[in-house]
């Protein structure tokens, strides 16, 4: 296959693989990550992530730009039962898929991967189809999440910073990929995207316990080929959003949720340590 095609094909494929990152990771949060399969879920969702990950990977190394736009998910949220239904539906369609488009490859390491996207995608169909086993009658018609109880200004506020946080994890993931070699930068980059995911959890459970879905769309991606540039953005980023949230600290409604005031300061100081190292980075750019 000719580069631009595989990176075309490989870009479908993560859009795939984005699509299902986003499903497992709210219906997760949404059964919550400290029951057996919410934490279950989330635990799917990085190997998901790694998936991703991988055929990022290629298509930077190959100089292409990766799509961060998810794609559809088919699913039915009728009921746990339906949803875990949908899964092993999804996940079974992937094995064949992916197959197929090994055999299209030369190149061993990306047949390799692709040939590993396809096994690792009939295991989360067997982990699926034992989950819906697994599920009480109850449970399984059944749904998770129930009435919001949360001021719906401060659920928005919420719902903003799900959304920013996970925009600054994607920008982070993608100048990882595109600058490959920039070793050193890249990954202490990729470093930030994963602090940036555990600081988007912060947000994420608060409204799902709330029994909203939290609303994982990406915003804008800056597609910038001079890292110099790719820094400069990543910088205002982290800078902008520490401003916010140390103003967010001293909202009134925050204040009433003892956890997340106590995470919203971890994320303020890691947020401080990030633009310094940034700072660091620019300065041999």
């Amino acid at each position: 296959m000719e580069k631009q095609a595989i990176v075309d094909m490989l870009n479908k494929d993560i859009a795939d693989e984005h699509a299902a990152i986003i499903r497992y990771l709210v219906h997760g949060y949404m059964e919550g990550e400290d029951t057996p399969l919410g934490s279950s879920l989330i635990s799917i969702t990085r190997e998901e992530m790694w998936h991703m990950h991988w055929l990022g990977m290629i298509i930077g190394e190959l100089g292409g730009e990766p799509n961060f736009t998810p794609a559809p998910y088919p699913h039915d949220p009728t009921s746990r039962a339906t949803m875990l239904k949908s899964y092993v539906e999804y996940e079974e369609k992937l094995i064949p898929h992916y197959n197929g488009e090994a055999d299209k490859v030369d190149d061993p390491h990306i047949k390799r991967v692709l040939q590993r996207e396809a096994w690792e995608s009939a295991i989360h169909a067997r982990k699926f189809q034992r989950k819906r086993d697994k599920l009480s009658q109850e449970e399984a018609a059944g749904l998770p999440g129930g009435e919001s109880e949360l001021p719906k200004e401060f659920l928005e506020t919420l719902q903003v910073e799900v959304t920013s946080k996970y925009t600054e994890m994607l920008q982070h993931i993608r100048t990882s990929w595109v600058f490959q070699k920039d070793e050193i930068v890249a990954w202490k980059i990729m470093d930030q995207a994963m602090e940036k995911m555990k600081q988007l959890a912060h947000f994420a459970e608060l409204v799902a316990e709330d029994g909203v879905p939290p609303k994982l769309k990406p915003g804008k991606i800056d597609t910038s080929h001079v890292i110099g540039t790719a820094l400069k953005n990543a910088l205002e980023d982290v800078h902008g959003a520490r401003e916010r949230h140390v103003k967010l600290s001293e909202d009134s409604e925050v204040k009433k949720h003892s956890g997340l005031v106590i995470n919203l300061d971890l994320t303020i100081q890691q947020e401080g340590y990030q633009e310094s190292e940034i700072e660091d980075w620019r300065k041999n750019k």
